[in-house]
């Protein structure tokens, strides 16, 4: 599985296309202690599961959520911040406690289903993520141009692409060289149980794009996050975006390489609902290119129609912080 903190980082010079991508980095191993950590942990999740169902777990999730939100007071501290960063005074403070506290409540339940997903029974798994504007990816695929797909810091992306994969659809993942034994290992296991999930090309950040417009070329989806919190290569090209009242900087290579490659552009975000139940929202294609279009122009607009996407959905669903 890509790893959920990573956004498409690549330069956009014509120039890169034809140069050749830079061997794979090799994996680290992970540490013994680490694994067995992981498998303890995994192991307690399931047997949860056995003897009181997923609703069981839910429950835990929340419950376990609740005294991290009461013992943790710096992280508690950080999410109060990010809230009033985002929303200034329009709510009162009793508010922003709320939605702080049912951050820890939805985060907690949110990792502890992406660390057993792959133990949950593939028709449950599938019953309890839903996709609601199906047809606005397939309607964007029947160019035959593929499509990029935008994903962003609120919510549990991960699950857009494990449904993608799962769904058959051809999806190109990126992955951050420096992430996490946690998440290595849980995309190990996604891999070992899901043929489709196995099936997926993972890409470093920071790679070339010319498999990326490949990707394109072949009619596959590639999915990724413009909102980064932070740039990790002076070369990466940003444009200014109005959100929340304030400017800020998102990224736009993945949105030029769509534009050349002549690939419709969409949006999608993922809602975390009561007892594991998850919802992919897809949203008509922002920007299909034709190819007559001045880039300069058109993609910083773009862009800011994906961060007014982002805000509106922050606004619906200001729980759904990820990236704290």
């Amino acid at each position: 599985m890509p790893s959920p903190n990573v956004a498409v980082e690549m330069p956009t010079s014509e120039n890169n296309r034809d140069r050749p991508s830079p061997a794979p980095q090799p994996e680290k191993p992970i540490p013994a202690l680490v694994r067995a950590r992981i498998w303890i942990v995994r192991t307690f999740l399931v047997l949860i599961i056995r003897c009181f169902s997923l609703s069981g777990l839910f429950l835990f999730g929340r419950a376990f959520g609740s005294v991290e939100y009461f013992i943790d007071y710096r992280r508690r501290r950080r999410v109060r911040r990010e809230l009033r960063d985002m929303f200034k005074d329009e709510f009162p403070p009793a508010w922003h406690r709320k939605m702080a506290w049912r951050y820890f409540m939805r985060i907690r339940c949110d990792k502890m289903f992406y660390t057993i997903m792959d133990r949950i029974p593939r028709a449950k798994l599938m019953n309890r993520i839903k996709m609601k504007g199906r047809k606005h990816i397939e309607g964007a695929l029947a160019q035959n141009k593929g499509a990029y797909v935008a994903l962003c810091h609120f919510g549990s992306f991960h699950v857009a692409g494990l449904l993608g994969a799962l769904l058959g659809y051809d999806i190109v993942g990126v992955r951050d060289p420096k992430e996490s034994h946690v998440r290595r290992y849980i995309g190990r296991k996604y891999r070992e149980t899901f043929p489709e999930v196995a099936k997926m090309r993972l890409f470093y950040s920071g790679a070339f794009p010319r498999e990326i417009y490949r990707q394109f070329q072949s009619g596959g989806i590639v999915a990724s996050l413009l909102d980064v919190g932070r740039r990790r290569d002076d070369h990466l090209k940003t444009c200014p975006v109005q959100i929340f009242g304030e400017t800020r900087e998102f990224l736009t290579g993945p949105v030029q390489m769509a534009f050349r490659a002549g690939a419709p552009i969409l949006q999608a975000f993922v809602v975390s609902r009561k007892n594991f139940y998850y919802q992919l929202l897809v949203t008509p294609v922002l920007y299909k290119p034709t190819g007559n279009e001045d880039e300069t122009k058109i993609v910083p607009d773009i862009v800011q129609i994906y961060a007014t996407g982002v805000e509106q959905f922050a606004r619906q669903h200001p729980d759904h912080l990820m990236n704290i």
